[in-house]
C-alpha cells in the first residue's frame, strides 16, 4: 500500500543507470526529490521475504527500484544481457503466476540477411533469485555468439533504494562458478551459473560464454543469486511459509475470468505470507508490495477476514500477532492494539490503524468461530477480544462516538461502522462463550445507532446521505466517498444472518442509490471520493482513487441488504477492472470515469500485490453466492445475487467447518450446494 508520508521513501533512483547500461524507457531516469519510483508497469515477483522487481524490458539496470530482493536489501540491482555485443530486441513480458516474470526478446544472428530476426531469447526471472536465459536459433547451421552478463549490486535497503539513495555499486570478486560482493557488515552475495562461465571480470562485474545455439539444440544458461550471512548462505526463498495456509480454491462458470481471477488472487495471497520473526510458527499477511513488508497490520487482519471460505488458520495467526502487540496495564490506553498513522487525505488528519485493528479483532474473531475457527483457537484469543472490547467501552469521546486517532481526533463515519460491529459481534462471542456482558454490548449498539441517526446523517430533499466525518468541536465533514460502503458491512451473526447495521432500512436504500451514481461509481469501481465533491482528485488514494477492497465490501453489503441491482453492476465493474490488470488487482486506481475502449488507469505507488486487493477477489466472488455459514450451529446458508450476473458460477474447495466445501449458483439465480462436512444442513 503507498506509504504515508512519515514513511513514504522519497524519490526513485537518485543516480543514472551504471555506466554501460543502457537507459530504458520511463523507469531509468530519476524522479524528483519527495516522489516515490513509479511501480505500476514493472514485474514483480513475490516469494516473501523475497521479491524481484523487474522493467518490462527484462534489463536490470539498477534504476529506479529494480533488482532482486531478500528481507528488504537488494541483492541484485544490475543484471544487463548482451548476445554478440547488443541487447536483445524486447517483444513481451508477462507473470507466469506470483513469483516468476517471463520476458521474450529477439536479435538479428551474424549474417541474417533479411529483415526476420535468427535468434530468440527467452528469460524467465524468480524471486527466490534464480533465473533462467535460454537461446535458440531458427537459422540453418550452429553459430557461434559471445553470451555476456553484467551484474552489480549495492546491497542497499530497499528505503534507501526508493529513496534515490541507495548508495555506491560494489566491487566484486571472482566466486567458483559467478561473482561475489561484501558489505562493510558482512552480508555477502554470490552468482553462481550454469554452465561456469568461459571468462569472469570482477572488474567489470562481467560474466562471459561462448554460446553456440543451432536449430533444436539451444543455448540454456541458470544462475541463482545467494545470501551469505554470519558465514551461512542462504537463497532468497529461504524462510517461506509452510504448510496448507488457504486452501486450492477453484472458480468456475459461463464467464472465463472467473478462474484466472482466484488463482491469481489466491496466488497472490500466497506470496504475501509471511512468518512473525518471534513466533515461526505464525504467519500472517503482508499489508503490499513493494512498500509494507514489515509487522503485522489492521490490512492484514482485513484481508485474512475476507478469505476465511479459504480456512481460518490465517485469521487464526493473524490475531494472535496482534494480540502480542496488544497494550496492558490499566491505563486509559489498556486493550489498544497500537499501529502506525496513514495519511487520509486532503479533509481529515491520518487515521490510526492500531484503532482499526483494535475494533477489527472481535468481529474476525467472532466471524472466523463461524466459519469454522476450531475452540482451541477461540479459547486462546478470546481473552484478547474482551481486551479490545474494554478499550472500546473507555474509548468513547465526550460526543458518544470514537475519535480516529485516539484520543483527540476526529470522529469518522467509517469508524463508527468499526465500533458497532465490534460491539455486535463481540456480544455474540460473549454469548457463545459464556462470558457476560453481552446484553450491555447489545444496548451500547444500540445507542451508537440513534447517535448515529441523530449527528452523521445529512438530510437533504434528495433523501440525504451520511457525513464522513465530525471534527472534535462538532464541525461536520460532509463529503461522499468509497469509505460509505463500511456502512453496509455488518457481519454475521447466528445462523449466517447479518448483523444489524448503523443504518436503517430506508437511509440503506438511499446509500444504494448514492453508490450506483455516477459520480461514485467510476465504471471500474467506487472512487474513494465522489467525483463531484470538494478534494476530488482521481490519483488520490483516499480523495478519489479507487480502492479495490472498499468496491468488494459495497458488493458484498449491497447483495446482503437486498440491493442486488447496484451490487451487480459494481461486481461487473470489479471484474474488467481485474482483467485489465491481468487479474493481479491493485491496491488502488484512478477515478477516472471509464470511457469505450479504454483500460482503467493505473496509480504509480499502488502496491501490486496488496493483501486486501487479493483478498478482495475471493471476496467477490463468494459474495456473489452469498455464503453465509455457522459451523457451531451446524448449518450454512445460500444467499446468491439472484439475478445472476456473472451467469453459472460454481466455487469448490473452499472450507466450512473445517471441511471441504463447494457451491453452485445457476443462470436462474438459484442455489446449490454440491459438498459440505458431514452433518451441516442447509439454512434458510
Amino acid at each position: 500500500m503507498a506509504p504515508s508520508p512519515a514513511q513514504a521513501p522519497g524519490s526513485s533512483a537518485g543516480r543514472p543507470p551504471h555506466p554501460g547500461a543502457t537507459p530504458h524507457g520511463p523507469g531509468a531516469a530519476a524522479a524528483r526529490p519527495g516522489e516515490l519510483p513509479a511501480v505500476h508497469d514493472a514485474l514483480v515477483g513475490v516469494a516473501l521475504p523475497a521479491l524481484a522487481v523487474s522493467p518490462r524490458h527484462g534489463q536490470l539496470t539498477g534504476s529506479g527500484l529494480e533488482g532482486v530482493f531478500l528481507a528488504g536489501r537488494r541483492l541484485l540491482s544490475r543484471c544487463v544481457l548482451r548476445v554478440a555485443g547488443r541487447e536483445p530486441v524486447p517483444l513481451q513480458s508477462r507473470s507466469s503466476g506470483a513469483e516468476r516474470a517471463d520476458f521474450l526478446g529477439v536479435l538479428r544472428a551474424p549474417g541474417d540477411l533479411g529483415p526476420d530476426p535468427g535468434l530468440v531469447v527467452e528469460r524467465s526471472r524468480d524471486a527466490d533469485g534464480t533465473e533462467r536465459i535460454t537461446l535458440r536459433s531458427s537459422g540453418l547451421r550452429p553459430v557461434r555468439l559471445p553470451v555476456e552478463l553484467a551484474l552489480g549490486t549495492d546491497l542497499a535497503d530497499l528505503g534507501a533504494v526508493a529513496a534515490g539513495r541507495p548508495g555506491p555499486e560494489l566491487s566484486a570478486s571472482v566466486h567458483g562458478t559467478g561473482l561475489r560482493w561484501a558489505a562493510a557488515d558482512g552480508t555477502a552475495v554470490t552468482v553462481s551459473a550454469d554452465p561456469p562461465p568461459s571468462d569472469a571480470l570482477a572488474a567489470a562485474g562481467l560474466l562471459r560464454w561462448d554460446a553456440e545455439p543451432a536449430p533444436g539444440a539451444p543455448f540454456v544458461l541458470t544462475f541463482r543469486v545467494r545470501c551469505e550471512r554470519a558465514g551461512r548462505q542462504q537463497p532468497p526463498g529461504a524462510g517461506r511459509p509452510g504448510g496448507h495456509v488457504l486452501a486450492d480454491a477453484v472458480a468456475e462458470g459461463d464467464d472465463p475470468r472467473l478462474g484466472p481471477l482466484l488463482r491469481a488472487c489466491v496466488a497472490d495471497l500466497r506470496a504475501l505470507l509471511q512468518r512473525d520473526p518471534a513466533h515461526p510458527a505464525d504467519v500472517h499477511l503482508a499489508a503490499g508490495i513493494p512498500w509494507r513488508c514489515g509487522p503485522v497490520t489492521a490490512e492484514a487482519l482485513w484481508a485474512a477476514r475476507m478469505v476465511l471460505p479459504l480456512g481460518t488458520r490465517l485469521a487464526a495467526t493473524t490475531l494472535r500477532a496482534l494480540a502480542r502487540t496488544q497494550l496492558g496495564g490499566r491505563g486509559p490506553g489498556a486493550g489498544r492494539i497500537p499501529g502506525p498513522l496513514r495519511d487520509a487525505g486532503p479533509l481529515l488528519p491520518p487515521r490510526c490503524t492500531g484503532v482499526e485493528a483494535t475494533l477489527a479483532f472481535p468481529a474476525v474473531l467472532a466471524e472466523a468461530r463461524r466459519w469454522g475457527l476450531p475452540e482451541q483457537d477461540l479459547a486462546e484469543l478470546l481473552p484478547a477480544a474482551e481486551r479490545c472490547l474494554h478499550w472500546l467501552r473507555g474509548a468513547v469521546a465526550d460526543s458518544g462516538f470514537v475519535p480516529d486517532p485516539w484520543p483527540a481526533g476526529p470522529a469518522r463515519a467509517e469508524t463508527q461502522a468499526h465500533a458497532h460491529r465490534a460491539a455486535v459481534l463481540g456480544a455474540d462471542l460473549l454469548d457463545a462463550c459464556g462470558r457476560p456482558g453481552a446484553d450491555a454490548w447489545r444496548e451500547w449498539a444500540r445507542a451508537l445507532r440513534e447517535r448515529f441517526h441523530d449527528r452523521f446523517w445529512l438530510d437533504d430533499p434528495a433523501g440525504g446521505r451520511p457525513l464522513l466525518a465530525r471534527q472534535p468541536d462538532g464541525r461536520p465533514v460532509p463529503q461522499l466517498g468509497g469509505w460509505a460502503a463500511h456502512l453496509l458491512d455488518t457481519g454475521l451473526t447466528a445462523a449466517g444472518r447479518p448483523a444489524p447495521g448503523l443504518l436503517d432500512k430506508v437511509r440503506t436504500e438511499r446509500l444504494a442509490r448514492l453508490l450506483a451514481s455516477p459520480a461514485l461509481d467510476s465504471g471500474w469501481g467506487l472512487r474513494g471520493l465522489g467525483e463531484k465533491e470538494p478534494g476530488y482528485q482521481p490519483f488520490g488514494h483516499r480523495s478519489g482513487a479507487v480502492r479495490t477492497h472498499e468496491t468488494a465490501v459495497a458488493v458484498a453489503g449491497l447483495a446482503a441488504a437486498g440491493h442486488e441491482s447496484e451490487a451487480a453492476a459494481l461486481l461487473r465493474g470489479a471484474l474488467d477492472a481485474a482483467e485489465a490488470f491481468e487479474f493481479r488487482l491493485p491496491e488502488m486506481y484512478a477515478g477516472e470515469r471509464r470511457s469505450s475502449g479504454a483500460p482503467p488507469v493505473p496509480h504509480p505507488a499502488a502496491c501490486r500485490p496488496a493483501a486486501v486487493a487479493a483478498a478482495s477477489g475471493v471476496h467477490l466472488l463468494t459474495a456473489a453466492l452469498g455464503i453465509r455459514p455457522d459451523a457451531p450451529g451446524r448449518t450454512v446458508a445460500l444467499h446468491p445475487v439472484r439475478s445472476a450476473p456473472l451467469g453459472e458460477v460454481r466455487l469448490s474447495g473452499l472450507v466450512v467447518a473445517g471441511a471441504p466445501f463447494a457451491a453452485r449458483v445457476g443462470r436462474l439465480g438459484l442455489g446449490m450446494v454440491e459438498e459440505a462436512a458431514p452433518g451441516l444442513q442447509l439454512g434458510v
